[in-house]
């Protein structure tokens, strides 16, 4: 692969993220993380086909699970899909890497970035409001110790997502107590926002 078609993807050393306060499962003060983690001074951008197995660097993902009147969106993850070790997974998850040719600066080129994966994934045919309520980190999985995620929850005017990549596989809108009851079935990310987001009394 040539040096050019190698992607570069923004990470922040695992370190700092310990010394912010490590946590396993979700982390609902996000602000306490993201001022340090999205600043630039902190972040650096790192060949992807290096950091995927490189647990010394947490690569920042934008996790994006959409709602509409209490209904969650899911699918399938097919063999399309960039993360091979994902495939066949069900997911509530929709987002990707941040990438060095999103072109603006700090949490703007984040946030750019996110709505850029949504695009390239789906097809958002609905108004939304979206709030980020959290962290997610899980170092017992070989994705999970390089990646860290940022969830967002998007609640919809109306059930209008439809895939766009190959890769979306089985999708619809559920509500969390059958999500729950089909948990063993999700990867790890969804697992943990289902039981400590989705079906908590805040959430509901």
């Amino acid at each position: 692969m040539s040096a050019e078609a190698i992607e570069h993807v923004l990470c922040v050393p695992t370190l700092l993220f310990h010394e912010l306060g490590y946590f396993q499962g979700f982390q609902p003060m996000a602000d306490r993380y993201l001022t340090t983690l999205l600043d630039p001074a902190h972040t650096l951008f790192r060949p992807r086909n290096e950091v995927e197995d490189d647990p010394s660097y947490k690569q920042l993902i934008p996790y994006c699970v959409f709602r509409h009147a209490g209904q969650i969106f899911h699918y399938r993850r097919g063999k399309a899909g960039g993360e091979g070790r994902l495939h066949s997974k069900r997911s509530i998850g929709i987002g990707g890497h941040i990438s060095s040719t999103d072109r603006l600066h700090g949490d703007r080129r984040y946030f750019e970035a996110m709505h850029r994966e949504i695009s390239e994934e789906v097809f958002l045919e609905s108004g939304f409001t979206d709030r980020c309520v959290g962290l997610i980190n899980d170092d017992q999985t070989p994705v999970g110790q390089v990646h860290l995620g940022i969830v967002h929850i998007f609640d919809l005017d109306s059930a209008k997502v439809r895939p766009r990549e190959e890769s979306i596989l089985e999708t619809g809108f559920a509500p969390p107590s059958d999500l729950l009851r089909d948990l063993d079935q999700f990867e790890t990310w969804s697992q943990i926002v289902i039981q400590q987001v989705l079906t908590s009394a805040t959430e509901a």
